[in-house]
C-alpha cells in the first residue's frame, strides 16, 4: 500500500499539477470515516499518511481516568504515563488504534477517493489554467473518440472536450491528429469535475483565426463588425478600418490571398467571403451579393423582411447552394432575405397588371400621367398608342420597350409605376 501510494502521488504532482498534500488531506478525510467503522468505540479519531513514506496511522484520543469504566474511551493514568509521562488525571492522551485489517480498507478507500478527488483537484487546477483562456485558440492531439464522432483532445495536464456538434460534419479525425479549437467554455460535471469544451464551428473561432493572420484585426485597425457561417462551407465576415489609409478587404485577404490562404487552409478549405462593412442596410447588401444586381428591392415596414428581384441568370448565384448564401445573408443583415428570379416577378406583375386592367376605375381611361417619369418619355407613350393607364397596363414590358426612347429597364418602372398608384 505504501508503495503504491507514494506511486500515485507521483504521477499526480508530475502528470496532472495537483499537490500532494490536497490528495492526501482528501484521503485522511475519508479514511477517518473508514477508522470510526473498523475501530468502534473510539472517539477524536483522526488518520495521518506521511507524504515521504506512505505510511498510515489511525490515531484515537482517550481521557486518563482514575478507574476504566468505558475501555473505547478511557485510560488509566499509569497506561496514559507510558504514553506521555507529565499526563494527569482529566487529560486526553492520543492512541496509536490502527485496526488490523485496515490496510486493505485502506486501498479500497484510497481509490475511491482518488478518483473522486482528482476529478476535484483536475477541476481546481482546469478552472486555474482556462477559465481566462474562454475565447482563445488552443491545441492539442486527438487522444480518443467516444459516443460517435466526439473527441477527447489532450492539452497536456488536462483534456478538452470537442463535441461532434461543435465541429464541421466535413472534418475528420483520426487519434493521434493535431487540433486547433476555440476553447468554447469551462463548466462543472455532474461527478464533481469540470470540462474544456471545444469547437471548431464557432464563428468566433474564425475570427481569432484571423486576429492570428492580419495585425491589422488584432491590434484593432480592423474590426470584424458582423460574421456568420455555415460550418465546413462557408464564412462571410463584414469588416471596416478606423484608418482610412487601410483597406480593410484587402488587408485580410493579404499579398496574393496570402494571409486568408492561412484561414482557409486550416478551415479545410471552406470559403471566405470578406466583405466591407456599411451602415446603409441597402448599400451593405447589394456589397454583400456582388457582382450579382439587385433589379427590385421591398423592405417590410419593420424592416424585418428584404425582398429582392435578380436576373434568372443571376439567382442560382444569389440563392446558392440548399440556399445557403441567401441565408447567411440574411443572416449577416439580420434580416430574413427572400430572393425571386425575374421572370417569376414578371409573372406575378403581369397577372396583377391584368387584373388592375379589368377594374371599373374612370381614372384608368383618363389622359395617361405617371409620377416620377419624365414628360417626353409620356409624350413617346402617347403618340405610340399607350395613351391612357388602361392600355399601358395591358402592355407587355418588350411592347413597351419597342418604343425607341424607351429600354427594358424604363418599361419595367413606367408598369412598377401605374401598378403602385393604383394599389
Amino acid at each position: 500500500m505504501n508503495k503504491d501510494l507514494l506511486a500515485i502521488f507521483e504521477y499526480l504532482e508530475r502528470e496532472k499539477g495537483i499537490k500532494r498534500d490536497i490528495i492526501i488531506s482528501a484521503i485522511e478525510e475519508s479514511l477517518r470515516v473508514a477508522a470510526r467503522k473498523s475501530a468502534k468505540g473510539l472517539i477524536n479519531i483522526s488518520v495521518n499518511i506521511s507524504q515521504k513514506t506512505g505510511d498510515i496511522e489511525v490515531v484515537a484520543q482517550k481521557e486518563v481516568v482514575e478507574k476504566v469504566t468505558i475501555p473505547e474511551e478511557e485510560i488509566s493514568l499509569e497506561a496514559a504515563r507510558t504514553l506521555n509521562s507529565t499526563c494527569e488525571i482529566g487529560d486526553w492522551v492520543d492512541i496509536i488504534a490502527t485496526p488490523q485489517d485496515f490496510g486493505r480498507i485502506a486501498a479500497q478507500v484510497a481509490r475511491q477517493v482518488i478518483s473522486q478527488k482528482l476529478r476535484e483537484a483536475e477541476r481546481d487546477v482546469i478552472y486555474e489554467e482556462y477559465r481566462h483562456r474562454v475565447g482563445e485558440i488552443i491545441s492539442g492531439s486527438v487522444k480518443k473518440v467516444i459516443r460517435g464522432a466526439t473527441l477527447i483532445v489532450d492539452l497536456g495536464k488536462v483534456e478538452g472536450i470537442l463535441p461532434d456538434r461543435f465541429y464541421p460534419k466535413t472534418e475528420r479525425y483520426n487519434m493521434g491528429d493535431r487540433v486547433q479549437a476555440l476553447l468554447f467554455e469551462v463548466k462543472d460535471t455532474d461527478g464533481g469535475g469540470a470540462e474544456v469544451i471545444l469547437t471548431r464551428s464557432h464563428p468566433e473561432f474564425v475570427t481569432q483565426l484571423f486576429m492570428q493572420e492580419v495585425p491589422e484585426v488584432n491590434d484593432g485597425t480592423i474590426k470584424i463588425e458582423r460574421i456568420v457561417r455555415d460550418p465546413g462551407y462557408r464564412t462571410k465576415l463584414a469588416v471596416r478600418s478606423s484608418d482610412p489609409k487601410v483597406d480593410p478587404v484587402g488587408a485580410c485577404v493579404g499579398i496574393r490571398g496570402t494571409r486568408i490562404k492561412n484561414v482557409i487552409r486550416e478551415l479545410n478549405n471552406e470559403k471566405i467571403d470578406v466583405i466591407p462593412f456599411s451602415e446603409d442596410k441597402l448599400q451593405f447588401l447589394q456589397q454583400i451579393l456582388s457582382p450579382v444586381q439587385i433589379k427590385k428591392i421591398h423592405v417590410s415596414d419593420d424592416e424585418s423582411t428584404i425582398s429582392i428581384v435578380v436576373d434568372d441568370e443571376n439567382y442560382p448565384t444569389a440563392l446558392g447552394k440548399r440556399g445557403m448564401n441567401a441565408r447567411l445573408t440574411g443572416q449577416l443583415l439580420d434580416v430574413d432575405l427572400n430572393v425571386q428570379k425575374m421572370s417569376e416577378y414578371q409573372a406575378v406583375m403581369n397577372v396583377e397588371r391584368g387584373q388592375l386592367a379589368t377594374m371599373e376605375d374612370a381614372t384608368l381611361d383618363q389622359k395617361l400621367q405617371i409620377e416620377g417619369i419624365n414628360n417626353m418619355i409620356i409624350e413617346s407613350l402617347v403618340s405610340a398608342g399607350f395613351d391612357t393607364p388602361r392600355k399601358v397596363l395591358v402592355a407587355t414590358r418588350e411592347q413597351l420597350a419597342a418604343i425607341p426612347e424607351i429600354s427594358l429597364e424604363m418599361a419595367d418602372k413606367i408598369l412598377d409605376q401605374i401598378r403602385k398608384a393604383r394599389i
